[in-house]
C-alpha cells in the first residue's frame, strides 16, 4: 500500500493510513524505521480521531523523544528549520542498523513539500469579488443624435469586470429618445460613477451623448 505525505493532510488520506495500521505497531513491522519517520513528520499532529494512528504516532514519538531528547519530537520534513543531528551509529553494529533520521532533505522529500503546499493551496478558497447589475439611462444632446451610433459608442467601452447587456430606447418628448442598457460590474474592479465621468460622458463619446444617470443598483 502506497501512501503518500500530501495524502496525511486529508481524512481519507489518515483513514488509509489508520487501516494500514490495524494489528501493527509501525509502519514496515515490529521497529522503528525511516519509513516510520517520514510519515510521522508528514502527520500534522496526533489524530486522536483515528485509534490506530494515534496508538502508532504515540509509539513513534516515545522512541524519538527517548532517543532524541528535546529534539526529534515535532520535527517536519521540509519545514525550513535546521536539521537535527544525525543518530550516532551504533558501537560494533552493521551498516544496515546506521539510521540517519533527519539527513540531508532528499528530492522525494521536496517533491512531499511540494505537493503539501500545492494541497493547501487548492483547499483554500479564493473569495470571489461581489458583482451588481446597473440599469442605466443614456441621455442624447437632441433629436437629432444618430441612436444607433450613441448606443455602439457606449458598448465600445471595454474594461475588465463589465458586460454590457439588453437595451432599447424609450420616448422622452419632442421626438427625443433616450437610450436604457442593462449592464454587470465586478465590483471591486469598476466605479460606476468613474464609468460615467471618464469613459461614456467624456470625448469622443460625448459628440452623442449628453449626459447617463443611474436609474437602479442592485447587488447580484
Amino acid at each position: 500500500m502506497a501512501i503518500t505525505f500530501s495524502d496525511l493532510y486529508t481524512e481519507a488520506g489518515l483513514k488509509s493510513l489508520d487501516d494500514f495500521l490495524a494489528g501493527k505497531s509501525y509502519i514496515s513491522g515490529d521497529q522503528l524505521t525511516l519509513d516510520d519517520i517520514k510519515v510521522y513528520a508528514a502527520v500534522l499532529g496526533k489524530p486522536d480521531s483515528f485509534a490506530n494512528v494515534s496508538k502508532w504516532y504515540d509509539c513513534v514519538s516515545s522512541q524519538l523523544a527517548a532517543n532524541f531528547p528535546g529534539k526529534a519530537v515535532g520535527v517536519r520534513i521540509g519545514s525550513g528549520k535546521a536539521a537535527a543531528p544525525a543518530a550516532p551509529a551504533a558501537a560494533g553494529g552493521d551498516d544496515d542498523d546506521d539510521l540517519d533520521l533527519f539527513g540531508d532533505e532528499t528530492e522525494e522529500d521536496k517533491k512531499a513539500e511540494a505537493e503539501r503546499e500545492a494541497a493547501k493551496k487548492a483547499s483554500t478558497k479564493k473569495k470571489e469579488s461581489g458583482k451588481s447589475s446597473v440599469l442605466l439611462d443614456v441621455k442624447p444632446w437632441d433629436d437629432e443624435t444618430d441612436m444607433k451610433k450613441l448606443e455602439e459608442a457606449v458598448r465600445s467601452v471595454e474594461m475588465e469586470g463589465l458586460f454590457w447587456g439588453a437595451s432599447k430606447l424609450v420616448a422622452v418628448g419632442y421626438g427625443i429618445k433616450k437610450l436604457q442598457i442593462m449592464l454587470t460590474i465586478v465590483d471591486d474592479l469598476v466605479s460606476v460613477d468613474d464609468l460615467i465621468e471618464e469613459q461614456l460622458t467624456a470625448e469622443p463619446r460625448n459628440e452623442y451623448i449628453q449626459s447617463c444617470d443611474i436609474v437602479a443598483f442592485n447587488k447580484i
